[in-house]
């Protein structure tokens, strides 16, 4: 798996030593996830984005922009050679293992007991398993068993 360094001329940073403060600054609102989604569920045109979230059309042309000066969408002709469509790139598909874990954080914590949701399956039909964290040793990783290492 390739790592991309971001594209973006000097972004200011939050919290420039935190790894998650830098995602966040990145990809922290809402839509912009949500444009991420869309594009692992298949999403490649403006209008596909745009239907599938209800993004208002000035917001979405941001989101689009950023994500891409960013490295985590790419611009291509489509197939068709009529239009432009945005398609991930390794840094945008790096994302798969947060947004299933958003995803799963919301069926346990998002909807009352028995209200229905969508499930992610993989290709055979089976729910996807819960993810568990688990350290070097196979244990399972949590707040308390995990600190923080400063740089400096």
């Amino acid at each position: 798996m390739s790592h991309t360094t971001v594209r973006a001329p000097n972004p200011v940073w939050t919290d420039p030593d935190c790894p998650v403060a830098r995602t966040l600054d990145l990809v922290g609102d809402r839509w912009s996830l949500l444009v991420v989604r869309d594009a692992m569920d298949g999403a490649r045109s403006f209008t596909e984005f745009q239907r599938r979230t209800g993004i208002a059309r000035n917001i979405l042309t941001d989101r689009l922009h950023k994500l891409t000066a960013h490295g985590l969408l790419a611009q291509r002709t489509a197939p068709t050679g009529r239009r432009q469509e945005y398609v991930l790139t390794d840094a945008g598909r790096d994302l798969f293992p947060v947004i299933l874990t958003l995803r799963q954080w919301g069926e346990r914590h998002a909807f009352a007991s028995g209200e229905t949701h969508s499930t992610l399956v993989d290709r055979h039909g089976t729910p996807v398993p819960e993810i568990a964290p688990t350290g070097a040793d196979g244990t399972l990783l949590g707040i308390d068993s995990t600190h923080v290492q400063k740089t400096r």
